[in-house]
């Protein structure tokens, strides 16, 4: 398992690789296999089609994110500060690839691909309930929905800002959250 964990992880950063020289929509995984002589069977059985590249790739932050154990200093945060630095701890987990990961939601956007925008969405649900936990947010019922809705407005205009955002540290978006975070009071 830590092997096939350790190929996955090689075979995403190749194509990572690849697409910063070139684009993500040239990605070939012919190039990726003979990189790292391989089958093209062996990245199939890893990642059946090229989209789950992708989608290990928001894995991987969504995976930065959640190797942080709550320290106390974080815990006695307030809440709004802590949504805030785990978003941007997860957006700068990918500041390495930045243009790529525009270039990877472009080609999820495609029209022609219906069925990656359903996973889409389902991914950004997904991230937004990791987000809630590990900020050790503890809201119920219609106020769990409520907050749930506007996290993910947040983060969704959060996210399109920090894809195009040049200031240094992604200072743009960083000013972003925390203006937008601290007027959600709701957040506990």
């Amino acid at each position: 398992m830590q092997q096939q964990n350790s190929l996955a992880e090689q075979i995403l950063d190749v194509a990572l690789e690849q697409a910063e020289s070139s684009s993500w929509e040239s990605v070939n995984l012919h190039t990726v296999a003979k990189t790292l002589d391989i089958s093209l069977h062996e990245i199939k059985n890893i990642y059946p089609q090229k989209d789950d590249l992708v989608e290990a790739w928001f894995d991987r932050a969504d995976k930065t994110l959640l190797s942080e154990k709550a320290s106390e200093d974080f815990s006695a945060l307030a809440a709004h500060e802590r949504i805030h630095q785990l978003m941007m701890s997860w957006f700068m987990s990918m500041s390495a690839h930045r243009r790529v990961t525009r270039q990877m939601l472009c080609y999820k956007l495609e029209p022609g691909h219906i069925h990656l925008q359903v996973l889409g969405i389902m991914r950004i649900s997904r991230t937004v309930q990791w987000f809630r936990e590990a900020a050790l947010l503890k809201t119920e019922d219609i106020h769990r929905i409520i907050e749930e809705i506007f996290l993910t407005r947040i983060y969704l205009i959060g996210f399109t800002r920090w894809l195009f955002d040049d200031s240094k540290n992604s200072l743009r978006t960083d000013r972003y959250l925390c203006t937008a975070l601290k007027r959600l009071r709701s957040l506990n």
